[in-house]
């Protein structure tokens, strides 16, 4: 599985209502200073037709949103946030202890399974 597979692979399985952000991404991917990397994939990279990738669930570390420029609005990422009950302060901030994704040991194992080829992550 290539980066970019790997990286929608990750992003499908951010469970709703929660958020990550490009580095965590990176470091599940297996490629722990790849942040500005999956930034890339996610705003110039075409997943595979009819592939739905939640991306609006991506933001920096320091838990602002980040990806406008790939949204078809400034505000959509916000709103797709606030859809899903995430909270968004006025200056565009995520509280990340209370909505960050922190992934069990168990979807870790199933995401290196999938990365392997084998059963792996659900969608």
């Amino acid at each position: 599985m290539d980066f970019s597979e790997k990286v929608f692979t990750v992003c499908r399985s951010i469970p709703w209502g929660k958020v990550v952000s490009y580095g965590q991404i990176a470091l599940l991917c297996g490629s722990p200073r790849q942040a500005r990397r999956v930034g890339y994939v996610l705003g110039h990279v075409q997943p595979k037709k009819g592939e739905d990738i939640p991306a609006h669930r991506v933001i920096n570390s320091q838990g602002y949103l980040s990806g406008a420029e790939a949204f078809p609005a400034a505000d959509s990422q916000r709103l797709l946030l606030e859809s899903e009950g995430v909270c968004v302060s006025e200056n565009q901030r995520v509280d990340l202890k209370k909505f960050g994704w922190l992934p069990s040991e168990q979807e870790i194992e199933a995401l290196r399974r999938c990365f392997e080829g084998g059963e792996g992550v659900k969608h």
